[in-house]
């Protein structure tokens, strides 16, 4: 009976990682076959960063029953653990890895998650919509301090100036964010919106998750993985690993469970997010190195996240 039981929550933890998986092999297998390229990539990674995610966060929120005493310590704890967890990550790389440029990089690869578009991903197979009330909550106010710690490391050890006002404009100027407070303010006010706005709304948001994840998927390089594999692996194992437990431990002693447990452990065990490759490339480090994290993570955590799930479910945390 009991392995029945541990069969029957594996089978659920792959429901929600094996249609993220399909979609991203989809795009792997659309962009060698020339269906998709870099310009489309491009254009659509754009749209759905400016447009249609901030639509869906919107939308979703906006129509959830909130108070001015809704309960937000989930995302005051998991911006807390954020903060330990990259001191901590700072603390052990030092230990193993001694050019400090390199150990930047390894840090926010191994903290920074996908949680807008994969973490969410899985929230929303495990939950449905529902979740988005807990899910988009979690996502603003970490969304931001990834944004800051990470310019903040990079800047620090590629000899650039951690500039506040860059970094707060950046956060002032960010879709995600813009559209989680415009839609909290929309839900404490009372105000509604037209059921005809919402509709259409719902439509366009649809093709949020299908398009980023094809995106995701035509994006990964499998050439960069040649380089510096062994601090890849040590930054992905930090990532899949080790951020997960400790967060989602410190979630079970604060004594979160259910949904909220469930968000805390999807959104840590995302991938590493593409923006870290980005934001490196941009001042000048080792992209190889990130890029090569990005290709790990996303593929092991399909495995490592319906791991974590089976075991949560198979103790009724989850």
């Amino acid at each position: 009976m009991a392995l029945n039981n541990f069969l029957d929550e594996l089978v659920f933890s792959f429901s929600i990682t094996m249609p993220i998986f399909l979609i991203l092999v989809l795009g792997i297998i659309l962009y060698r076959v020339r269906l998709i390229n870099d310009n489309f990539i491009d254009v659509a990674s754009k749209l759905v960063f400016n447009v249609t995610l901030p639509a869906l966060l919107f939308i979703s929120i906006s129509k959830t029953d909130l108070s001015s005493d809704t309960d937000l310590s989930l995302v005051i704890y998991a911006m807390v653990a954020v903060i330990i967890s990259y001191i901590a990550l700072e603390f052990i790389m030092s230990i193993w890895v001694s050019d400090k440029a390199e150990r930047a990089v390894l840090v926010q690869a191994a903290f920074r998650s996908n949680m807008g578009i994969i973490g969410l991903a899985y929230c929303v197979n495990a939950y449905g919509n529902e979740v988005f009330s807990v899910a988009s909550a979690y996502l603003g106010g970490v969304t931001i301090l990834f944004n800051v710690l990470s310019v903040i490391g990079l800047s620090r050890a590629l000899g650039g100036e951690a500039n506040i006002k860059g970094i707060a404009k950046g956060i002032a100027k960010n879709p995600l964010i813009i559209a989680i407070v415009a839609a909290f303010a929309t839900s404490l006010s009372g105000l509604t919106l037209p059921t005809t706005l919402y509709k259409a709304g719902d439509y366009f948001a649809q093709m949020t998750l299908p398009l980023a994840l094809l995106c995701a998927g035509a994006s990964l390089s499998f050439k960069s993985l040649k380089n510096g594999i062994l601090g890849a692996i040590m930054a992905s194992i930090g990532k899949l690993i080790f951020i997960p437990f400790a967060m989602t431990l410190g979630g079970y002693l604060l004594g979160y469970r259910g949904m909220e447990l469930g968000v805390l452990f999807l959104m840590s065990s995302a991938p590493t997010t593409s923006a870290s490759y980005i934001m490196v490339r941009a001042m000048n480090g080792n992209s190889a190195l990130a890029a090569n994290i990005i290709v790990i993570t996303t593929i092991a955590s399909l495995i490592t996240t319906s791991i974590g799930v089976t075991l949560l479910r198979s103790f009724n945390l989850i």
